[in-house]
């Protein structure tokens, strides 16, 4: 289950926001547009597709890098030891 912050850097990831807790009551903006209390709550349902999405791009730019990488002859230890 996700967590009221999370559900918040999903839906606000520029941040401008705090939360103390997990629900709407302890929820302040700031340099943030503010967003309702209807869509804080319709985040909690969200979460976890748009988390699986995030969790699949990124094994997939891994993956890519990797690759590209391995078409260079190059590991990435062999960045590691560059510094890079």
């Amino acid at each position: 289950m996700a967590t009221g912050g999370e559900v918040l850097a999903m839906l606000i990831p520029t941040g401008g926001w705090a939360i103390s807790g997990d629900d709407w009551l302890g929820v302040q903006f700031f340099d943030a547009t503010p967003i309702t209390e209807a869509q804080f709550n319709a985040g909690f349902a969200d979460y976890d597709a748009w988390k699986a999405a995030q969790d699949a791009k990124a094994a997939t730019d891994k993956a890519n890098a990797t690759a590209k990488l391995e078409a260079l002859g190059l590991t990435a230890d062999d960045l590691k030891a560059l510094g890079l």
